[in-house]
């Protein structure tokens, strides 16, 4: 299925397309999506919110841990060249655009939710479109495979939910206001 896709993507690219996907891999990679979730945190402290702030910064760097480790364990390959329009140095399995994204617009969603006491569909769809669109211009771009990105989506909710719902920020907040 990988290589039917990436033929598939290959043999469809348009220029305007493949510059625009440039600019949302760009934008969405690590130190692009890092610099959101600091831009966050910073707001959010600055408001009074420190499990909001911990929750998403926290998610976000031990999300990027397991997600290297995962690569180094896991070791698959990316797919070759000419296929791949972007030089990458890391391996594959998952991507970590795609679950990066994926955590960093799962917590934000959670926390416009728990400070709105609502949800923002605006500002949710906004989230979900940007791993979306992260995601598909890592697939676009050649950078990975299909798998790679639905594996790097699933891990990155499942990481999200285990910070929104277990809340393992909670004891770093509480040890942190004990000083």
């Amino acid at each position: 299925m990988d290589r039917l896709v990436l033929d598939w993507i290959v043999a469809h690219r348009i220029g305007w397309l493949t510059t625009a996907f440039e600019a949302i891999t760009t934008v969405g990679g690590l130190v692009g999506l890092f610099v959101v979730a600091m831009i966050a945190t910073v707001y959010l402290l600055t408001r009074s919110h420190q499990r909001e702030a911990t929750l998403i910064f926290g998610s976000m760097l031990s999300g990027w841990l397991v997600m290297s480790l995962a690569k180094l364990a896991i070791g698959r390959d990316r797919p070759p060249f000419p296929d791949r329009l972007v030089v990458e140095s890391t391996h594959s399995f998952p991507s970590g655009h795609a679950m990066l994204s994926a955590i960093l617009a799962c917590t934000a969603a959670a926390v416009i939710v728990r400070l709105r006491g609502r949800p923002s569909r605006l500002l949710v769809s906004l989230c979900a479109l940007g791993t979306f669109l992260d995601g598909l211009s890592r697939v676009y771009l050649g950078a990975h495979w299909l798998t790679d990105v639905l594996a790097g989506w699933i891990l990155g909710v499942l990481w999200a939910l285990l910070w929104i719902r277990v809340r393992p920020y909670e004891a770093i907040v509480a040890r942190a206001s004990r000083r």
